[in-house]
């Protein structure tokens, strides 16, 4: 005799379990108790949230990747920005520098970036200045642990 099944041998059926084997939610709730059916109750919440909480994880995943290829591509764009705002800044002063010399072009071109660079500065603390946080979720913060003293009660 051999160790392995012989292929020329059907193997036994397996039954397959049709709805009429299982019983209808109003039978189950009719014989099981109340302990039972909150157990049934908890695991199935249990379930859901692990759930929802790996879909939520899948999603901030393909998010984070997306915005890591986005933010990627955003700075060698800025890269190349500055590369040709360098070049013309040469090419502004080596035209200048027929006019009025190459010393002076020089000063004349870092002064006008120097002005530029102001304003940005002066612009950006502005706005920097106006960010506020978030007033409102620190307000509903403050307000939660209210909502689970009782009435009168101060902790």
């Amino acid at each position: 005799m051999s160790d392995f099944p012989d292929p020329t041998r059907a193997a036994p059926p397996h039954p397959t379990p049709r709805a009429a084997d299982y019983p209808t939610p109003d039978e189950k709730a009719a014989h099981a108790s109340l302990g039972d059916l909150l157990g049934e109750v908890t695991s199935d919440l249990s379930t859901l949230m692990r759930q929802e909480l790996e879909l939520a994880k899948a999603e901030l995943r393909e998010s984070a990747t997306r915005a890591g290829k986005g933010a990627g591509l955003m700075g060698g764009a800025a890269y190349g920005g500055l590369m040709c705002v360098f070049f013309l800044s040469v090419a502004a002063w080596w035209g200048l520098g027929y006019v009025i010399g190459n010393a002076w072009s020089a000063l004349v071109i870092a002064a006008v970036w120097a002005v530029i660079g102001l304003v940005m500065f002066l612009i950006g603390r502005g706005a920097l200045k106006s960010v506020r946080g978030t007033p409102q979720t620190v307000e509903s913060l403050k307000e939660f642990p209210q909502t689970f003293k009782k009435d009168g009660e101060q902790r």
